[in-house]
C-alpha cells in the first residue's frame, strides 16, 4: 500500500489555505461592500493555515504551539467561516454558545495533553466538535436554498466533511489510532488526506460563492437604478417589448403609465439635491406599494418614471394611476410632491413600444398643461 506522509499533507493543506485566504482578502478589497462575510472567510483560512503550519512542527516546536494552539485555531477558524457565511446571507451572527463550547472542549484537550496525555481523546473531541459545527453549516446552507452551482458545491463539501468526521469517530472505537496526528495507519492516512483535500475544496467553493454573488450584484445594477432601485430605462424597454408581444399574441390588454413629478426642479433648487433624492426614493416606495407583483416600475430619467401593467384594461389603469396621484398629493407627509400621469393601453393592433410610450407621454404632457397633479389618457 502506498504510504502517505500525514505531516506533508497537513503542511500542503495549510499552504493552499493560505493562498486561498490571500485571494479572498483580494476579493474583499475589490468587491462591493454589499457582499458581506469575505473578511471572515479569509481570516478563517488564515487560522487554518497557521494551525496547519504549527501542527506540522509537532515534535519540533513546544507542545503548546504545535498541539494546543492548532486545537484552538481549527475550530475557531471553522466558527469564523460559519459567522462569515451567516453575514454573507444577510443574517445576524449568533455565536456565543459556540465560543463557550469551543472553550470547554479546548480546556478538556489541554487536560488530556499535559495532565493525562491521550491522543485518542483529543482526536475524538476535535472530531465531535467539528461534526457539530459542520452540521450547523450544512443546516445553514440548506435553509438558504441550493439554487446555484456554488451553493450546491459548498453544501456538498460540508456534507462530505461531516461524513469524514463521523466516520473517523466510528473508527476510533474499532481500530487503534496511534500516538499522534502523524501516525501512518491506513484509516488515519485516509482521514487526514481526505479532510485536507476537502478543506482546500471548501475554500474554493467560498470563492465561487463570492464570485456568484458579484455576478448577481452586477446584473442587478445593470437593470436597476442605483438611487431608487427602480428598473433602468433600457431594461424597461425590454420588459415592455416582451409584455407587448405577449399581449398582442394572446389578445390581452396592457397599460403603460408615464409619471412626472411636478415642479421637481424647484425641490432641488430650494432644498438641495439630497432632498430631491429623498423625494425620488419616497415616490418609488409609494408607487411600488400600490402596484401588483407582476407590474414593473422604471426610472426613465430625472424625475420621470414609467410603469408597465400587464393584463390591465384602461379603466383599471386609470384607477391605479389615480391612486398613485392621490398618494403623492397627500398633505402632511414629510416629502410632499405631486405627480402628473399619462395612461395608454395597447388598443391598436400595430402598437410598438415606442408608439405606446409616445401616446402615454403625450397624455402626461396634457396633464401638465391642464394644471398638473392629474391623470390623463391617450
Amino acid at each position: 500500500m502506498i504510504r502517505i506522509d500525514p505531516r506533508t499533507v497537513i503542511l500542503l493543506a495549510g499552504v493552499m489555505s493560505g493562498f486561498m485566504a490571500i485571494i479572498l482578502f483580494s476579493l474583499k478589497r475589490n468587491y462591493p461592500p454589499t457582499i458581506k462575510g469575505l473578511g471572515e472567510w479569509a481570516t478563517a483560512l488564515v487560522m487554518v493555515a497557521v494551525g496547519s503550519v504549527l501542527g506540522f512542527g509537532q515534535g519540533l516546536l513546544p507542545t503548546v504551539m504545535s498541539i494546543t494552539t492548532p486545537r484552538i485555531l481549527f475550530p475557531g477558524g471553522l466558527l469564523l467561516a460559519y459567522v462569515g457565511t451567516q453575514r454573507f446571507f444577510g443574517l445576524t451572527p449568533r455565536f456565543g454558545r459556540w465560543v463557550a463550547l469551543i472553550a470547554a472542549v479546548v480546556l478538556v484537550q489541554v487536560w488530556f495533553t499535559f495532565v493525562h496525555p491521550s491522543f485518542a481523546v483529543r482526536l475524538g473531541l476535535s472530531n465531535a466538535l467539528g461534526a457539530c459545527l459542520f452540521f450547523a453549516f450544512v443546516n445553514l446552507m440548506r435553509k438558504q436554498g441550493l439554487s446555484t452551482f456554488a451553493r450546491v458545491l459548498s453544501a456538498g463539501v460540508m456534507v462530505a466533511m461531516l461524513c469524514v468526521l463521523i466516520m473517523r469517530l466510528v473508527t476510533l472505537l474499532i481500530w487503534p489510532v496511534g500516538d499522534d496526528v502523524f501516525n501512518t495507519t491506513p484509516q488515519h492516512q485516509i482521514y487526514v488526506t481526505s479532510f485536507s483535500f476537502l478543506v482546500v475544496l471548501l475554500s474554493v467553493s467560498l470563492v465561487l460563492l463570492a464570485s456568484e454573488r458579484l455576478h448577481t450584484e452586477v446584473a442587478y445594477l445593470a437593470s436597476h437604478d442605483s438611487l431608487t432601485n427602480a428598473l433602468t430605462r433600457r431594461h424597461m424597454n425590454e420588459v415592455c417589448a416582451m409584455e407587448l408581444e405577449r399581449s398582442q399574441r394572446h389578445g390581452h390588454s396592457m397599460a403603460v403609465l408615464i409619471m412626472d413629478l411636478d415642479h421637481f426642479k424647484a425641490v432641488n433648487d430650494t432644498h438641495g439635491h439630497q432632498r430631491g433624492d429623498r423625494v425620488l426614493v419616497d415616490f418609488v416606495a409609494k408607487v411600488n406599494a400600490l402596484l401588483r407583483r407582476a407590474d414593473q416600475l422604471a426610472r426613465f430619467g430625472g424625475e420621470e418614471f414609467v410603469a408597465v401593467l400587464p393584463e390591465t384594461k384602461l379603466e383599471e389603469a386609470l384607477h391605479v394611476a389615480e391612486r398613485i396621484r392621490a398618494a403623492c398629493a397627500q398633505t402632511g407627509t414629510e416629502l410632499p410632491c405631486t405627480v402628473s400621469i399619462g395612461v395608454a393601453t395597447n388598443s391598436r393592433g400595430d402598437d410598438t413600444v415606442d408608439s405606446l410610450i409616445a401616446r402615454a407621454d403625450s397624455a402626461m404632457y396634457r396633464a401638465k398643461a391642464k394644471g398638473r397633479n392629474r391623470v390623463e389618457t391617450a
